[in-house]
């Protein structure tokens, strides 16, 4: 019987995190490593070293790799084609040259989405919403237990939903976007320069800033708008809220179930359930790893 070995490789603007399993799911080795965002050379060399270092400690030379990235994927999930500001030489860079092996190529909120469906918090589910909150807003859509991406492979970018039409635009040319309203890169300028992160305005929440909590109530409350739209659009069995921001726990799940309650239909009083992603964030690369699987023609049991 020929053995399959998948490695995924999450490829995000701080870090790099690497991961391989087996057909069995069974996770068999992981790394991480620094990106060092601004030289692509750098990265990318790092990525081909992560793929030796691995297969050479598993001894395996059957192997494919899933590759999850921010931006856009072709048609064929082979590269990406549209990322703009970050990664320098991230579009159309063949992975299958570089690393001489099948390389499937995948968004990064989708290796998320599929990492916690295989292994965290969305398993056994079949129809799941995830958003990644941190500098931005990414998100993923799964659909009878497979991920959905869309026309032009843009499906799931929950940030580009506008909850103001008053506000700023984003990159997309959206105003007032969920990622402009609550994502970490806007906090300086919603906070009049009184805070530089999500951490530093959830710190003063803490500390009982009144000015603080109005800032981020109100952050809160555009996140509860966006969700409730996708739970009225897509009524899915979950959704899963991941990224840095919300490791803010209670700060976060509980004034957001307060305005969930405002704002969501609940015929018969049927909430959608909202929880913390659960694997944290080797969830990418695990879902990277899956994603080639199946677009392998396997299935990991």
């Amino acid at each position: 019987m020929v053995t399959m070995i998948a490695i995924g490789i999450d490829l995000g603007g701080t870090r790099i995190k690497a991961a391989a399993i087996n057909a069995s799911g069974n996770i068999l080795q992981s790394r991480y490593y620094p990106t060092y965002d601004g030289d692509g050379s750098v990265w990318k060399q790092t990525i081909a070293g992560i793929v030796t270092d691995i297969t050479g400690n598993i001894q395996e030379e059957n192997f494919i790799i899933g590759i999850s990235a921010p931006g856009l994927p072709d048609a064929g999930n082979n590269t990406i084609v549209c990322m703009p500001g970050r990664l320098q030489g991230l579009e159309h860079f063949n992975w299958s040259s570089w690393l001489g092996r099948p390389a499937y190529v995948v968004n990064d909120g989708i290796a998320a989405l599929l990492g916690e469906s295989k292994y965290g918090a969305a398993q056994h589910k079949k129809n799941v919403v995830m958003l990644t909150l941190g500098t931005g807003v990414g998100g993923a859509i799964l659909i009878d237990g497979k991920p959905y991406q869309g026309a032009g492979k843009k499906a799931g970018h929950i940030g580009h939903m506008v909850v103001d039409c008053n506000g700023d635009s984003d990159v997309a040319g959206m105003p007032g976007s969920l990622e402009a309203c609550f994502g970490s890169y806007s906090v300086e300028k919603r906070s009049g320069g009184r805070f530089k992160s999500t951490r530093e305005l959830i710190d003063a929440v803490r500390q009982h800033d009144a000015g603080a909590k109005e800032i981020w109530l109100t952050s809160v409350k555009h996140l509860a708008l966006a969700l409730s739209s996708v739970s009225n659009i897509l009524s899915p069995d979950l959704i899963i809220l991941g990224g840095g921001v919300a490791e803010a726990g209670e700060d976060l799940f509980i004034p957001l179930q307060k305005f969930m309650n405002v704002f969501e239909w609940q015929p018969n009083g049927e909430a959608v359930e909202i929880v913390k992603a659960r694997y944290g964030d080797k969830a990418g690369a695990l879902g990277a790893a899956c994603f080639a699987m199946q677009q392998h023609g396997l299935q990991v049991v």
